[in-house]
């Protein structure tokens, strides 16, 4: 049996809050919700063929001290736009580095403390 697509969920204390990174900082769209007495409680979210699940999280609203959660890679089409625009809405990320494995890559931190990577093969210089 092959599977068709896997749809990552992403568990967040506050959905709300985090679809400002999803949507204005990652670009994707809100493509379906849940709502329970008016809060958002979970949402499909789309880029072209990339879907994830954003979805509350359950039990407290802090992380939990042992929590690692999900760690994201992220392979943008521009780099140094995609670092810029998240910066221009208040993300803390990290300067751009070349890796001895051939990628540049920048770090960033959502409000859920999830990880995100960024990153692109180095270009060589000529």
């Amino acid at each position: 049996m092959l599977d068709e697509s896997c749809i990552p969920v992403v568990p967040s204390a506050d959905p709300e809050k985090s679809l400002r990174l999803w949507v204005d900082g990652l670009g994707f769209s809100v493509s379906s919700e849940m709502r329970k007495d008016n809060k958002l409680t979970s949402c499909m979210l789309r880029k072209g063929d990339i879907f994830f699940m954003l979805n509350r999280r359950a039990g407290v609203p802090e992380k939990p001290k042992d929590y690692e959660g999900i760690r994201l890679y992220w392979a943008p089409k521009n780099i140094h736009e995609t670092r810029e625009r998240l910066k221009s809405l208040g993300y803390e990320v990290s300067e751009l580095r070349q890796r001895d494995y051939g990628q540049t890559e920048f770090f960033m931190a959502d409000h859920d403390g999830y990880s995100h990577c960024f990153g692109v093969p180095t270009s060589p210089v000529k």
